[in-house]
């Protein structure tokens, strides 16, 4: 029912359809007994008794409409069904059509769905925000937060239901026969409180457990709880020995729960009040913050911003030269993939659209040889929308085949993604759901209007005579302008999307000459475990990090080895201000990425050293070694070699020294980011467990089992860890710009592939309609090589119409995929020439056979026919 103007119910139009026939009815009963002498109320009276419940006879009405409905369609689907038998090579043609537009298209949505668009897998996760310091100045780029300033800021704002933060050590868990490499994360208060999430199994942390000399407790994942004791229950209560330490099983978290990252192993409190933790410049914590019900971020970064100056008054040194800044937690964990994959996703649309408009054109060609019997159908009394519904239905039909082949894609994308892109974040939540069926069923919805709506419109608006008179032979000829506009649109839409291929191909191409300034092959990286609690007594992680390379490099088959905080290529950038000769420069800021690497490191990644001399291998001193651009930039004229380096910012422990020497340029943050000014501070143990990088002779993974045997003959108790050519991480860090590019070319590829079966179809189809005046015009003299040209020009004319829209298109979106091309413009010539040349050949490819076989026909043969 429908609710009336005044607020009253109004039944819809059937309904009061079947309330006036029986209305009539009754009325009519009345009059006939009113006529056989009976009064008026009396008549009234025997003709509903006659009727019957008015209630009843509608629902009979209602069921005979149901059942008529269902026979309607019952009859309908048969008759798609023998469309199919009898039609099997078009049916395949279009089935694969519509699987590849919307199995493409259902697969990156999947993508979508699980990255952008699904909210994180915790609750009300749109309150959690990440929290980072800033030196307002730009002289640091540290983000980590002290622990005495993150339990200031839990105290002091009015906008967080709580504050926490956290840290990794990659320990070595000795209860076993092996030492076994075990990732821990080490949390502030209030984690679990902040995440809103409690252990599958056992218990949360004590408020004793989480401050100093509290009792040592571990909660372990799902995954290590598995790995380790099998799934028994009774893990809790039982005891892990991690790097000299031994602590008790409290509980096991969810299976789901995978925070920071799926690699944890286990969380421990990490107390506040430490002895160690009270310098506000000694900065570890990632810090997170749970937002109350109804703030926004705005008013919590500004509550934040009041909180950090009134520390800035009470501790002017740092403080008072640092800035919070707020940012989603979801927009931290999607990072750059966003805009990669809605620009695949456009891709897919448009290659969904070129599908559609190419079956469209299939579904025209198919409707004029289906006139005769739509023109019988008419004849026996069949109306126009049962027709078109029964068309209809075949075409959905069709597209829910496709579909249906369309999901097998889909639900085979997620392992793609996981395989092309490591690197992706939220890759393992994609796969196939309700959500991604229901959008595969809409995207057949959509494709069945787009595709068969017009066709089936345009091939019922004809009376029976105007469709008998369009069979008559006196017609020599047709235009075909529907049909060769939609072959223009699909190669409009292919222009455009191998346009965008075509540039990130380019960008991709002139990204691999890039030569990053060293040397990664036959580089081997690996770690040792080793644990910040160690970094209480430098001098022996030192000692102890010094002696394992002396120990590697003593190999055969080794050349040299040395160790990095952060492995050269792979993006990691830490920019901050220096001080020459304890002097700045006002105006003028020296501002440089700072990396901590040991002896050895320029030999091991070759990198050339152009003046000085390099890291010594038995050093008291702090040396330091900067690259070209940062002499050529700071020092200009002046050697740079013999002056003092020190940070500029209030605190111990950035990197001062000594300029030892100058070495080459080399691509350290990216490999598609030019070199930047760049500080290597000499100095082994930047952490307990550095980035261990080996040059070998040969394969670097051969010597992958000699290097752990002999690291463990002098450290038995600690594992090594995450063997790995550098080529490989080189490798990982691009796998997002691969995959972009290999999608998008596939895209593009399928569309030109698309767009020529549309062009050749329909040159073929034309050419079956004009076989008369093909004839006719041989018949008369001309030559078959006019009539070739003449398809062919056709064909290509079509062709360069769908260039020209396509250029204009690609040019207008240009500008969204600017920032994802290295050394290309996103106006390139030779990109758009190149692709409008590959267009018309391939054009005049599709286009030459059905000219051929028009030019071909037999006169005699076509005249004796008419």
């Amino acid at each position: 029912m429908m609710i009336g103007r005044r607020g009253s119910p109004r039944k819809s139009a059937p309904e009061d359809a079947v309330d006036q026939e029986i209305g009539f009815h009754i009325a009519e009963l009345t009059e006939a007994y009113v006529a056989q002498g009976l009064s008026p109320e009396e008549a009234r009276r025997r003709a509903m008794l006659e009727f019957g419940g008015q209630e009843q006879v509608k629902q009979q009405v209602r069921e005979v409409h149901i059942s008529a409905l269902l026979e309607g369609v019952l009859f309908n689907l048969r008759a798609a069904v023998r469309f199919l038998r009898k039609s099997p090579s078009f049916s395949i043609v279009v089935v694969f059509t519509l699987a590849l537009g919307i199995g493409a298209n259902s697969a990156v949505f999947s993508a979508i769905d699980a990255i952008i668009l699904r909210p994180l897998p915790f609750p009300n996760g749109n309150q959690l925000v990440a929290l980072y310091q800033h030196d307002y100045k730009g002289r640091d780029a540290n983000t980590f937060v002290a622990p005495v300033r993150l339990e200031d800021w839990n105290r002091l704002n009015s906008t967080f239901q709580a504050i926490s933060g956290y840290y990794f050590d990659n320990l070595s868990e000795t209860s076993g026969s092996l030492p076994e490499k075990v990732t821990e994360c080490l949390v502030a208060p209030r984690f679990l409180e902040v995440m809103r999430v409690a252990p599958a199994l056992g218990r949360g942390f004590a408020p004793n457990e989480e401050h100093w000399g509290g009792a040592s407790v571990v909660l372990i994942s799902y995954e290590y709880w598995q790995r380790r004791f099998h799934g028994d229950p009774a893990a809790l209560g039982q005891q892990v020995h991690v790097s000299g330490y031994t602590s008790t099983i409290i509980g096991v978290m969810p299976e789901s729960f995978q925070f920071p990252n799926a690699d944890v192993d286990m969380w421990t409190p990490s107390a506040p009040d430490a002895p160690f933790a009270q310098r506000r410049d000694e900065t570890w914590f990632t810090v997170i913050g749970r937002m109350k019900p109804g703030v926004t971020l705005e008013k919590a970064s500004a509550d934040l911003a009041i909180v950090q100056r009134q520390l800035g008054k009470q501790f002017p040194k740092p403080d008072a030269e640092l800035t919070v800044q707020a940012e989603p937690m979801k927009e931290v964990i999607v990072g750059s993939a966003r805009s990669s994959l809605w620009l695949l996703y456009g891709s897919v649309s448009l290659l969904l659209l070129i599908a559609c408009s190419n079956i469209a054109a299939l579904l025209l060609a198919r409707m004029t040889e289906r006139e005769h019997e739509v023109s019988i159908r008419f004849s026996l009394g069949a109306s126009r929308l049962a027709i078109v519904v029964q068309l209809l239905t075949e075409v959905f039909t069709l597209a829910l085949l496709g579909s249906l082949a369309g999901l097998l894609v889909a639900a085979a994308s997620a392992r793609g993604f996981h395989l092309l892109a490591k690197t992706l974040p939220r890759a393992e939540e994609i796969a196939l759901n309700w959500q991604i069926i229901a959008y595969t069923l809409i995207a057949a919805l959509l494709a069945t209007l787009l595709c068969g709506l017009f066709p089936a419109l345009r091939g019922t608006r004809r009376t029976l005579a105007h469709s008998l008179a369009a069979g008559s032979r006196t017609q020599v000829s047709t235009r075909g302008t529907l049909q060769w506009m939609l072959v223009v649109t699909q190669i409009t839409l292919a222009v455009t999307l191998l346009m965008g291929a075509g540039l990130l191909l380019r960008s991709f191409q002139q990204l691999s000459r890039v030569y990053p300034g060293f040397e990664p092959s036959h580089v081997l990286t690996f770690q040792v475990s080793g644990s910040w609690g160690e970094t209480t007594d430098m001098k022996n992680v030192v000692q102890r990090i010094d002696h394992t390379l002396e120990s590697v490099r003593t190999l055969p088959g080794v050349e040299a080895a040395s160790t990095a905080a952060m492995l050269p290529g792979v993006s990691s950038q830490y920019q901050i201000e220096f001080k020459i000769d304890g002097k700045l420069e006002p105006g003028h800021p020296i501002l440089a990425d700072s990396r901590y690497v040991s002896a050895g490191y320029f030999d091991t990644m070759r990198i050339p050293l152009l003046v000085g001399e390099s890291c010594r291998h038995a050093s008291n001193t702090s040396d330091v070694m900067v690259n070209r651009a940062f002499a050529d930039k700071y020092m200009g004229d002046t050697l740079a070699v013999g002056h003092q380096l020190s940070g500029a910012v209030y605190n111990d422990f950035l990197p001062q020294g000594m300029i030892r020497g100058i070495v080459g340029d080399a691509r350290e943050e990216d490999l598609n980011t030019q070199p930047v000014p760049t500080v290597y501070s000499c100095f082994s143990a930047p952490d307990p467990f550095p980035n261990y990088l080996v040059r070998t002779h040969g394969d670097p993974m051969a010597m992958a089992e000699t290097i752990r045997r002999r690291i463990h003959e002098i450290e038995p108790t600690r594992p090594v860890y995450a063997f790995a050519p550098l080529q490989e991480h080189l490798d990982e860090a691009s796998s997002e710009n691969r995959l972009r590019t290999m999608l998008l070319t596939v895209f593009a590829a399928t569309a030109i592939l698309l767009a020529c079966i549309g062009l050749y179809g329909t040159l073929s189809y034309l050419g079956r309609l004009r076989q008369r005046e093909v004839g006719v015009r041989l018949a008369l003299g001309a030559m078959r090589n006019q009539i070739v040209a003449r398809f062919l020009l056709q064909g290509l004319r079509v062709a360069v119409i769908g260039c020209v829209a396509g250029l204009a298109l690609g040019l207008g979106l240009s500008h969204f995929i600017g920032s994802m091309l290295y050394g290309v413009s996103a106006l390139d010539p030779a990109t758009y020439g190149g692709v409008i040349l590959l267009i018309l050949l391939v054009s005049a490819c599709a286009s030459l056979v059905p000219a051929l076989r028009a030019a071909h026909v037999e006169p005699v043969q076509i005249l004796r026919e008419e």
